[in-house]
């Protein structure tokens, strides 16, 4: 751990980062689209959802005051917690908090199919704003390893600012280049990554595509053995091109 700044009162800046995640499956039948969307919303419905947001609360340190969660008929899950920066006690009988700060976090589902395309996607928003010390960024492997990931994007925004104790204003509290500086390497050789950052705003953005398809891992209740080859390059296509799409935000073929 870095030595902590010395800070004249509280901590005010906001950290946001939006975690987007995409993943992208092969279904043609309209039985494979309908079990592919009971599968995601049996894999992540909101229970399993408010887990892993109460694992990651635990990565950064914060106390939940609050759990609303939510699962939608016919698909899709929400769940939302409020969070504290520290327990919110008195420290030896002072009257005063030491942190009125809230936090939140936020998590999405959105699962749909095309049949025109035959491909049906999966995107989970995870949206996590805290104020102080608090930096998010350090639970991106644990985000990038909860889900099947073909393309990510996310959003790192700093905002407001802080003093020391000489009074000089801080509009950053710690050091960052790029958020791919705060994601395992092992996890980053698997795709190809881009940055788009503003530093003098203190926004960072990066986004990743999957590198490799394995298209038995895309196939959904389907064995990749019993197509011919020429229908598998044919899905793999239009997998790749519909993470390219996804990947570049535009459409291009």
């Amino acid at each position: 751990m870095e030595q902590k700044l010395k800070l004249y009162g509280f901590n005010n800046l906001t950290k946001a980062l939006s975690f987007n995640i995409y993943d992208v499956c092969y279904a043609k039948t309209a039985r494979e689209q309908h079990d592919y969307v009971t599968y995601i919303n049996e894999q992540y419905n909101s229970e399993r959802l408010t887990n892993i947001l109460l694992n990651l609360t635990d990565m950064i340190g914060a106390k939940v005051l609050n759990i609303s969660s939510q699962d939608y008929e016919p698909q899709g899950a929400s769940v939302t917690l409020l969070l504290a920066e520290e327990h919110m006690i008195p420290v030896q009988g002072e009257t005063t908090l030491a942190h009125l700060d809230k936090s939140h976090v936020t998590v999405h589902t959105y699962p749909e199919y095309h049949p025109e395309t035959c491909l049906a996607t999966f995107r989970v928003d995870i949206d996590v704003a805290t104020c102080g010390e608090i930096t998010p960024l350090s639970t991106l492997d644990y985000l990038i390893g909860s889900f099947d990931s073909d393309i990510i994007t996310m959003d790192y925004r700093i905002r407001g600012f802080t003093r020391d104790l000489s009074g000089k204003k801080l509009f950053l509290d710690h050091k960052i280049k790029s958020i791919q500086d705060f994601i395992d390497e092992k996890t980053l050789a698997k795709y190809d990554a881009v940055d788009i950052n503003v530093y003098d705003t203190n926004l960072f953005h990066t986004k990743m595509l999957i590198k490799e398809i394995d298209l038995q891992n895309y196939l959904f209740k389907s064995d990749v053995y019993e197509l011919s080859p020429k229908t598998r390059l044919d899905i793999t296509d239009s997998l790749r091109r519909e993470m390219i799409e996804i990947f570049s935000g535009r459409n291009i073929f």
